[in-house]
Order: C-alpha cells, then sequence, then structure tokens
C-alpha cells in the first residue's frame, strides 16, 4: 500500500468562482477570495466543485482556477480539485493527471459521474480501480456531489478505498448521522479523511471523529466555523458551543436559497471586491428576500462579536442597496 501524506483536519470551504460583469473569470477577484479564506482560518481548500459552478465551466476554465488558487495559497494549505465530468473513462484519467499538474495536492473524483443511478456499486468499485490503476500514484479523494444525482457510498466501499492507500479528502453529504458514523468508523487509522458538507451534523460527526467539515455556509461566515472547530478541539461540546452551533442552524437554511449567486452577494456585502455575478440561473430576490439576507448580516454580526471573533473584511452598504 502506498504511503500518502494526511489532509489537516478543520474547515475547507467549498470555493466560489468570481465572475466578472462579463461573466468571465475574475482571476484578480478569485485571488482576494483565496486569501480571504485562509485568513479567515481555513484548514484547506476544494476549488472547482459544485459551489465553484464547475459545470458551468470549460475544461480550461477548471484548469485555471485550480492552477490560480493552488498559486495564491503558495503551499499555506492544500488545494483539492474535481477531476472527473465524463462517462468516457480515458477522458476522465486525462484530465485527473491535468488537474493534479496544476499543483492540486489531490483529484476529487464524482460519484455521480464514476457511475449511473441505475448501476451498483460493484460498478463505480470498478471504475474507481481503473483510475487508481492509471493516475500514477495521484492522491485522490471523493466526492458525493447532489449534481447530476447525489450517489451516497457504502462504508464498505469507504474502507476498501481507504485500504487503497489512494484517498485522503472525502466530502460526505449523506446528512446522516448513522451513516457518517459507520463511514468515519471505516475509514479510521486510514490517510481517508471525511469532512461533513452538512452543517445540521456537523458537531455530531466531529464528536464521531470527522476530520473536518466543508458546509456552502463557510463561503458566507468562515470565521465561524473557525471558532466552532477550534473550541470543540480544545473544549469540546460546551454550553456555549452549543448555543453558537444552534445559531448556525437556524441561519444555515438560509443560505441555500439564491446560492452561489446569494454567498458572493454576501461577501460583496462584506467588502471583498468582486462582483455578484453567477452562470447558474436564480429568480430575482424579492425585497422580502433582501431583508432576510440583512437579518444574516446582522446575526453574523452579533455572533461574531458575542464571542469576540475577529472579522476579515468590513462591511459595505446593506444588501438591498446594492
Amino acid at each position: 500500500m502506498e504511503t500518502i501524506n494526511l489532509l489537516p483536519p478543520g474547515l475547507w470551504p467549498v470555493m466560489l468562482t468570481p465572475l466578472k460583469e462579463t461573466n468571465e473569470l475574475d482571476l484578480r477577484g478569485l485571488q482576494e477570495l483565496t486569501d480571504f479564506y485562509l485568513e479567515a482560518g481555513a484548514n484547506g481548500l476544494f476549488t472547482n466543485c459544485l459551489s465553484s459552478e464547475m459545470y458551468q465551466l470549460t475544461a480550461e476554465e477548471r484548469l485555471t482556477i485550480t492552477r490560480t488558487v493552488a498559486k495564491q495559497s503558495n503551499g499555506r494549505v492544500p488545494v483539492v480539485s474535481t477531476g472527473t465530468f465524463s462517462e468516457y473513462m480515458p477522458a476522465n484519467i486525462d484530465f485527473i493527471k491535468r488537474i493534479y499538474d496544476t499543483g492540486a495536492s489531490a483529484v476529487v473524483l464524482i460519484t455521480g459521474i464514476l457511475a449511473r443511478n441505475d448501476e451498483e456499486e460493484d460498478v463505480l468499485k470498478s471504475r474507481i480501480e481503473e483510475i487508481i490503476s492509471r493516475t500514477e500514484g495521484i492522491p485522490l479523494g471523493l466526492y458525493e456531489c447532489p449534481m447530476p444525482y447525489k450517489r451516497l457510498v457504502s462504508a464498505e466501499l469507504m474502507k476498501w478505498l481507504a485500504d487503497t492507500g489512494r484517498f485522503v479528502y472525502h466530502k460526505d453529504t449523506s446528512c446522516h448521522i448513522g451513516s457518517l458514523q459507520k463511514k468515519i468508523q471505516a475509514t479510521q487509522g486510514s490517510s481517508f479523511g471525511l469532512y461533513n458538507a452538512d452543517t445540521p451534523t456537523a458537531l455530531d460527526s466531529l464528536e464521531a471523529g470527522a476530520r473536518g467539515v466543508s458546509p456552502i455556509s463557510a463561503n458566507f461566515y468562515p470565521e465561524l466555523f473557525t471558532y466552532l472547530l477550534k473550541r470543540f478541539q480544545h473544549s469540546g461540546r460546551t454550553p456555549e458551543l452549543n448555543q453558537l452551533y444552534s445559531m448556525l442552524l437556524v441561519m444555515d437554511k438560509l443560505v441555500h436559497t439564491f446560492y452561489p449567486y446569494s454567498a458572493k452577494l454576501f461577501l460583496q456585502k462584506r467588502g471583498l471586491r468582486i462582483a455578484a455575478n453567477s452562470r447558474i440561473p436564480t429568480e430575482s430576490m424579492t425585497q422580502a428576500d433582501k431583508l432576510r439576507f440583512d437579518a444574516l448580516f446582522d446575526m453574523f454580526h452579533t455572533l461574531a462579536s458575542r464571542h469576540t471573533i475577529n472579522l476579515v473584511l468590513n462591511p459595505k452598504s446593506s444588501i438591498h442597496n446594492l
């Protein structure tokens, strides 16, 4: 079995892709966004993922954003990036190598791309075996991406993946603590770390041994998750931490609406110099929606003040004035 270095525990934001008003890549904005995540305490970065609008990017754009983030990170934290976008395995294998050559620490495989929803898990396993045999020791990750459909994997497959020694990152979207516990147990003691995408099960999964969290709400207020993780690692689930966690659960429902446009708008409001443009069509926000996001912004600042959390960016005007 090959030896692969562990990825660090903690917060792994699923990165946005800033776009210009013309909908072209905004690489200056992406560099600034990368620094923002790192200054906010991110321990690793997942770029070229669903939050990055990866299905709306060309192959060259996927390579460009991965290369840009890896270069801007400059070894401060590891960067992982998606490498499978085709039902044709040779194309996936070639693109995995190209993504790795950009400077990514690991290349992530999409479960719903590698096998159709009417195919058994053994089919998925056989295709992963082919990737392992033809990618020359490249560290790999797995992503239960909701698109094109959410394909969850079993604890048995997770153990097999861990035993190969090639897997280091798993973005779990099962949103079920029973499933999370089984997967964590199956990969215990290996290089294969589970990073939970789901805020409602975040603390339970950390108690069960998850290596970290990777929620979309970390695109709005990563500092709150950095604080949550550090306090949990230091003192466990204290009453104070449970209060913060309860507020994050209430806030979590709203961040999923109008996403990723809403996250870009929120960061713009926080002071990041990016446009709110997205290639993913979204409905227009009503005045009530804008007021809800203003309330979310106020809640975020109230929590940061209550827990004396230093914030990376200064606020601009309110959302309904943008």
